[in-house]
């Protein structure tokens, strides 16, 4: 299944995070099988991938973008200067 596989650092909110382990909970007892995070997680991917064209999967995508760049910006100034001795 996994012939191809990438590492990827994800940083999610614990929010997000609590709902995606509540997720493999009941994952785990509907099908009476051991689902992790991990699994949870790449199947979520998957799904949202095969809905691209869903308005409200491009607003969150574009929530997320705004957010990043907002972060870059107010954090540009700092760290690029080393201080003096």
């Amino acid at each position: 299944m996994f012939e191809n596989k990438t590492k990827v650092l994800l940083m999610l909110t614990q929010d997000v995070l609590d709902r995606a382990r509540v997720l493999a909970g009941k994952a785990t007892a509907a099908l009476k099988l051991p689902v992790s995070l991990q699994i949870v997680l790449r199947a979520l991917v998957e799904v949202g991938l095969k809905q691209e064209d869903r308005p409200v999967l491009l607003a969150n995508i574009e929530g997320q973008a705004k957010a990043v760049r907002l972060q870059r910006s107010a954090g540009s100034g700092r760290g690029r200067q080393r201080p003096r001795k």
